[in-house]
């Protein structure tokens, strides 16, 4: 009898550490909630990214809500923001009764930070220490810089410097980026660093996971205390329950937090698999005319979270007709996100001079890569391109 066979996923997570040990620890000590293991997990964050100050959180999407709420973003403020990314980077804005301005990307899927600072220099204008929108007379009160897929975007000293002068808080969705550094001058910043809050995901399929979850990233002492103070309700007396701000239930748990350790004590061999399967993916895509992987920015290290496949005009056949193809084979591949200036909920938002996140979506789609992604499984994906 013919064996049927598996679909191969997009993204899993790899079990192969102290995950079951570390989950019965915490069920034998009966500390579920709050343990040794949230410690034990932040210490690794910490040795990992060289941030300074983490502070876990129940997941990414929640950490970047925070974010914007310590960087003062108000009903009616405007935040900018990539138009390529998920969606939750985007929505985030709106929790905050905020509106995205719409960015153009480049070829990583990155925020275009040229077009920019070319945004902030001529569209704007300074008033009071703050920066206004000289279409909308509203206020820009930070930047949601997204490092799209494990690739760092270039945020080089003098956006940073000039974000800085005109008071624009920078913000890095750092979600897919675990593992991945900016490079300058010999010297390494993880992504979620270089800025002044970051926010990195443990969803279930990111490099590793806590099955759910994330963390703020930030090397500000006070930052540090506001993100724990209100992602535990905003408790300013836990005896006799004295709220003195809105707060929220974002805290993570210790089950979680013992995942998470598991998972995170082997980020090393995680990303050396990863790196592996995309170069065992290029070697092979390449010699297919009209596909093309993406490679990593050369001024980063990257974390090779997933592997991104580009179709240009000499391949015989479409982005479409290819989805449904490889899907048919039991191959589930994805597009890159549609881009959010085109979302339904944000189509009236401004934009500025959006050229290439149309392009990326016509011609860009997300292969299978696991870090438990086998030989054979590339091999077959490979075949099915052919």
């Amino acid at each position: 009898m013919k064996s049927v066979r598996k679909t191969i996923q997009l993204h899993t997570p790899n079990i192969f550490g102290n995950e079951t040990k570390y989950l019965k620890e915490c069920i034998k000590s009966n500390y579920l909630t709050f343990g040794k293991h949230s410690e034990l997990f932040l210490k690794k964050i910490k040795n990992v990214t060289n941030s300074k100050y983490p502070a876990l959180v129940h997941n990414c999407t929640s950490g970047l809500y925070m974010c914007l709420k310590i960087a003062d973003t108000k009903k009616d403020d405007e935040v900018i923001v990539p138009s390529i990314t998920f969606i939750a980077s985007i929505n985030v804005v709106k929790y905050c009764s905020a509106n995205p301005i719409f960015m153009d990307v480049d070829e990583y899927c990155n925020i275009d930070l040229k077009k920019t600072k070319e945004f902030i220099l001529k569209e704007t204008f300074y008033k009071n220490g703050k920066t206004f929108n000289k279409k909308t007379k509203k206020k820009i009160s930070s930047i949601i810089i997204v490092h799209t897929f494990g690739n760092i975007v270039n945020l080089e000293k003098s956006f940073i410097e000039l974000c800085k002068k005109r008071s624009i808080i920078i913000i890095e969705d750092a979600a897919e980026s675990l593992g991945s550094f900016y490079v300058k001058n010999n010297r390494k910043y993880h992504a979620g660093t270089i800025g002044s809050l970051g926010s990195i995901s443990f969803n279930g399929n990111k490099i590793i996971t806590s099955a759910g979850g994330g963390v703020v990233l930030t090397n500000n002492k006070s930052l540090k205390k506001k993100v724990v103070y209100l992602s535990n309700q905003a408790k300013d007396d836990d005896v006799n329950f004295i709220h003195n701000e809105v707060g929220y239930n974002f805290r993570l748990s210790n089950i979680h937090a013992a995942i998470g350790l598991a998972q995170i004590e082997n980020l090393k061999k995680i990303i050396f698999l990863k790196k592996k399967i995309h170069n065992e993916y290029k070697k092979r895509i390449n010699k297919i005319s009209g596909l093309s992987l993406i490679n990593p920015p050369i001024y980063s290290k990257s974390n090779y979270w997933i592997n991104i496949l580009k179709i240009d005009n000499k391949y015989k056949f479409t982005k479409k007709f290819l989805l449904k193809k490889l899907i048919s084979k039991k191959i589930q591949v994805r597009s890159v996100w549609f881009p959010n200036h085109l979302q339904k909920p944000y189509n009236k938002c401004q934009t500025y001079k959006i050229k290439m996140a149309n392009k990326i979506f016509k011609n860009y789609m997300c292969l299978p890569s696991s870090s438990s992604l086998k030989l054979q499984e590339i091999k077959y994906i490979v075949d099915n391109l052919k």
